[in-house]
C-alpha cells in the first residue's frame, strides 16, 4: 500500500536544493551531506573581515558578517538562485535558522532590537510573490528570538537589475531609492540589516544611509553570502 506522503512525492519529488538528490524523509531542504558541507565564513567572529572592512570610509557600522561563501558554479549559487526565482521561500528561512543558530552567542548582533530586510520595490515583490531577504531575516528571527522589521525601510523607486554593472553605476543606481517609514520609534536602537548576497556593497549602502538618518540608531550587517574572500 502506498502512502499518501510516498504519492505525494512521487508527483512533487523531494530534492536538495544545492544538488538535487533525492532527499531522505528525515532531510528537510539540504541533504545531509551538502548541510555538512556549507562554506562557511565564520566572519561573525572577526570583527575586522572583509564584509565589515568594505564599508570603512563609506559609512558607519557597527559589524557586518555573511553565512556563506559565493562563487560561480557554486551549491551556493544554487540556493540563491532557488531562494529568488524558483519560489524557495523554505531556502531562506532555512538558512536563517542555521545563521540565527551561531549569530545568537555573538555579542555584535545578539544585543540588536530588529531585523531589517533590504526591501524590494512593490512592482517586484508583486511578481515575485515574496522578499527573498525577509524569508532569511525570518529564519534568523526564529533563532535570534529578534522580531523582524520590514516596514521601516522602503523602496520608493523600481531600479534596473545591478547584474553586471560596475561598483560606481551599481551606488549611483541605488541612490536615493530608500525611505523611512515612522522612524522615531528606532532613535538609539541596533538594527540588522540583511540581504541576499553582498558584492560591491552599494545596496546596503544605500539603505545604511537612509538608516542612518535614524538618531542614535546602529547598524550592523548579515548576508546569506558574500562574493569577497
Amino acid at each position: 500500500m502506498i502512502y499518501i506522503s510516498d504519492f505525494i512525492s512521487l508527483i512533487f519529488p523531494r530534492i536538495c536544493a544545492a544538488c538535487g538528490n533525492s532527499l531522505w524523509k528525515h532531510e528537510t531542504g539540504l541533504c545531509h551531506f551538502c548541510e555538512y558541507h556549507l562554506p562557511k565564513t565564520n566572519y561573525h567572529l572577526d570583527a575586522e573581515n572583509p564584509v565589515s572592512r568594505l564599508f570603512w570610509g563609506r559609512v558607519n557600522i557597527e559589524t557586518g558578517a555573511a553565512f556563506l561563501y559565493f562563487n560561480k558554479g557554486s551549491k551556493v549559487q544554487q540556493l540563491v538562485h532557488q531562494l529568488k526565482y524558483k519560489g524557495r521561500k523554505d531556502i531562506g528561512i532555512y538558512l536563517g535558522e542555521q545563521y540565527g543558530q551561531t549569530l545568537k552567542y555573538a555579542p555584535l548582533f545578539n544585543s540588536a532590537d530588529a531585523i531589517v530586510p533590504v526591501p524590494l520595490h512593490k512592482k517586484k515583490f508583486m511578481q515575485r510573490g515574496y522578499n527573498q531577504s525577509e524569508q532569511f531575516a525570518i529564519g534568523l528571527s526564529g533563532s535570534m528570538n529578534i522580531p523582524v522589521n520590514n516596514h521601516l525601510l522602503m523602496r520608493t523607486k523600481s531600479n534596473e537589475t545591478q547584474t553586471r554593472k560596475s561598483r560606481f553605476n551599481r551606488y549611483e543606481n541605488v541612490k536615493d531609492i530608500f525611505a523611512l517609514n515612522y522612524p522615531e520609534k528606532w532613535h538609539g536602537k541596533h538594527l540588522i540589516l540583511v540581504d541576499d548576497v553582498i558584492t560591491t556593497g552599494a545596496t546596503l549602502e544605500a539603505c545604511i544611509h537612509t538608516l542612518s538618518s535614524i538618531p542614535g540608531a546602529k547598524i550592523s550587517i548579515a548576508c546569506i553570502a558574500t562574493a569577497m574572500i
